[in-house]
């Protein structure tokens, strides 16, 4: 039946603006490579979206899913991060530190698929917020992060470790729109929104900084 490839169809396209993310980065275009990882991640929302409603799940299905999200959310961040770095020509040597980040989701990516209890949570960070995090960081700051390259070292090496650490962070799926059921989610909702309505399109990078900020209170809270 045609409709259980449709979920496949559309992971495909999450890839192909996961390509077309990594070369717009390499030649510098942040604002492409921006657009083009926001609309991988829309992809990647739509086709678990898809699966579940047109109930087509398969083995090939979410392994294919991991390879896109890969490239999309890992090689694609740190490709932006390469070309930010060479930029800054502080050392030689020292854009190479951003594969970090294509390693470190790899490890979070394989660890996901294993991991039996990240069924309505995350332990880590997910990578489409790790990559949106990096696109909508070089959009909005690419000249101050060249001129302040310290900065991108150290949020390499933060971000690369928040991938892959036992940190609980929370899901933004919902089941109902019921607030005693949700509320951490719309708590998130409206701080985005908030952010978006301060910042515009800058809003993008602190957004993913309140989704950190609050998953840790949560962490907390619940201990």
């Amino acid at each position: 039946m045609i409709k259980k490839h449709i979920p496949n169809f559309i992971t495909c396209l999450n890839l192909f603006s996961g390509c077309v993310a990594v070369l717009l980065a390499f030649n510098g275009n942040y604002q492409g490579a921006f657009i083009a990882i926001l609309v991988a991640a829309v992809f990647d929302f739509l086709d678990g979206f898809a699966a579940r409603l047109l109930k087509a799940y398969s083995p090939m299905g979410k392994e294919l899913d991991s390879l896109a999200d890969m490239v999309s959310f890992g090689l694609a961040p740190g490709i932006i991060v390469f070309s930010l770095l060479t930029e800054t020509k502080i050392f030689e040597w020292l854009p190479y530190l951003a594969f970090l980040i294509p390693v470190f989701s790899g490890l979070r990516l394989a660890k996901f698929n294993i991991d039996e209890r990240q069924t309505s949570s995350f332990i880590g960070m997910p990578t489409p917020a790790n990559a949106i995090f990096w696109a909508g960081l070089a959009f909005s700051f690419a000249p101050f992060l060249v001129s302040n390259g310290w900065i991108l070292i150290v949020l390499t090496v933060l971000f690369s470790y928040l991938l892959v650490a036992e940190i609980p962070m929370f899901a933004l799926k919902v089941k109902n729109l019921v607030w005693k059921e949700n509320q951490i989610q719309y708590i998130f909702l409206i701080g985005s929104i908030t952010l978006l309505a301060v910042f515009k399109l800058d809003a993008f990078a602190p957004i993913i900084g309140w989704y950190i900020l609050l998953s840790f209170i949560v962490a907390v809270f619940k201990k």
